[in-house]
């Protein structure tokens, strides 16, 4: 019999499982209850989708890795995304003082819209496939077949007029068997309630919620602006203060994206004023010098979606075959880190990985419980990274600071310190950040020396930039 796979949602972690298995079944039906855009237009499932995203070079070799024939970074670049230095191309404020511009490139990241990465994908998967990818959007998975030892399928409505082979919006279910569901559906994910259904029950979940808003604004920057470097000023979680950081990203079409952030209690607003305002009052009035002399493009967009939310699957004892889920059904983080998309994309090679070696197709024994444990390290690592400084706010939800959390704060605090002014430090920094080397690079004994030696280089006194990039800010 033919061999299928059902992915329910068409983001970038859906469409990414859907190109791992497309090798190994003989059809894959993608399934998301949206209105798909025919272009790189925002739409309404992604609540951070117009807001700041950066692609880490992890994410990006394994996008490059499922999808070999497209060329993913290629079509990027020629849609308008940029190519971008963490060490030469960023201008970064921590808590422990500014990141210097190293000679060396480092790690590279893309910059550009949510929009357009994920159009860039879903066509490129579609098109590139070597079996059939059908893309139904308008069509909403209510819930599981099959039982608590295996998964068998989706029920769902597909809400598009008339629909295919009788699929129609007459308010009835329908049924589609598979050999393998993959739940891709993002934040929104009823995996747990769709899983009691079946009988698995018990599944164990956690929630820390800052209450981060991002605020978001384009702008069409000042003349001569185009090689400005990417501008972080963080936020500094260990004042006993709520949060306040700011971004500035170079997209697509000579536009920059401005994105502002606070935790609970220091909201950026979403008037333009409030917002200049805000940018102005940060740590450094970097971000709002930029802006003031740039021409706006949009209003000001307001997304309060940033809690991290975990789902420990791999702990269900007796996990059901036939099912994967990836990832932000899966785990959710506080997108002000910037690991979300690369931790789905290495998710989804893991799956086109254990697809590969179990070779007798998607819906082989033990598949779906090898990858669900398989993703744990870079969840994992993405979660201690988010949730490790968002203790420290004063009003966050679902945690407050550990012993344990109270000694990896000390490291971390002193690593980030040592790398604004040692580059061996630094280096680890960027390997870690960018998904290339685990977690325990930071304990590396090259690092551990940086540590220990602490920055070799005096601190500096304000951002590090050029005179041509200090005069295209308001004074």
């Amino acid at each position: 019999m033919p061999r299928r796979a059902v992915v329910i949602g068409a983001g970038l972690a859906g469409m990414l499982a859907a190109a791992a298995l497309a090798g190994a079944a003989d059809e894959v039906v993608v399934l998301d209850g949206d209105a798909l855009p025919d272009g790189p237009e925002h739409r309404k499932g992604l609540p951070q989708g117009r807001h700041a995203h950066i692609l880490m070079a992890g994410g990006l070799a394994a996008m490059e890795e499922l999808v070999p024939g497209a060329g993913v970074r290629k079509r990027l670049l020629a849609a308008g995304a940029h190519e971008l230095s963490l060490g030469r191309d960023m201008v970064v404020l921590t808590p422990e003082g500014w990141f210097r511009r190293w000679r060396d490139e480092g790690p590279a990241l893309l910059a550009c819209t949510r929009a357009l990465l994920d159009w860039t994908v879903r066509d490129a998967v579609v098109t590139q496939a070597p079996v059939r990818v059908e893309v139904r959007p308008g069509t909403r998975v209510t819930g599981l077949l099959g039982g608590a030892g295996r998964v068998t399928g989706v029920r769902f409505h597909d809400g598009r007029e008339g629909g295919e082979g009788g699929e129609g919006n007459d308010g009835e279910d329908r049924e589609l068997t598979a050999d393998l569901v993959v739940d891709a559906s993002g934040r929104g994910s009823r995996v747990t309630h769709w899983l009691a259904a079946l009988g698995v029950t018990g599944v164990r979940e956690r929630t820390v919620d800052t209450g981060l808003v991002n605020a978001t604004r384009l702008y069409r920057a000042p003349e001569g602006a185009g090689r400005f470097p990417v501008t972080m000023v963080q936020a500094d979680p260990y004042v006993g203060r709520p949060g306040r950081s700011g971004m500035i990203l170079p997209v697509e079409d000579g536009r920059w994206m401005v994105s502002l952030a606070g935790t609970r209690g220091a909201e950026p607003p979403a008037d333009a004023d409030g917002f200049l305002r805000y940018a102005m009052e940060l740590a450094d009035p970097l971000v709002g010098r930029f802006i003031a002399r740039a021409e706006p493009l949009t209003d000001v967009r307001i997304s309060r979606s940033t809690r991290n939310h975990r789902r420990y699957l791999e702990k269900v004892r007796d996990w059901p075959e036939g099912l994967v889920v990836l990832g932000d059904a899966l785990a959710t983080f506080n997108p002000a880190y910037g690991q979300g998309m690369s931790v789905a994309a290495l998710g989804a090679r893991l799956l086109a990985q254990e697809v590969r070696r179990a070779g007798d197709g998607p819906g082989s024994a033990g598949l779906a419980a090898r990858v669900q444990r398989g993703v744990v390290p870079w969840v994992d690592a993405a979660w201690r990274a988010a949730v490790g400084q968002d203790v420290w706010y004063p009003q966050t939800r679902g945690a407050r600071p550990t012993p344990a959390d109270r000694l990896v704060t000390g490291y971390s605090r002193r690593l980030t310190r040592a790398a604004t002014g040692a580059h061996g430090a630094a280096a680890a920094l960027w390997e870690v950040t960018s998904l290339l080397a685990p977690p325990a690079r930071l304990f590396a004994p090259g690092t551990l020396l940086s540590v220990a030696l602490g920055p070799l280089l005096p601190q500096q006194a304000g951002a590090p930039l050029t005179a041509a990039e200090r005069s295209l800010l308001a004074p």
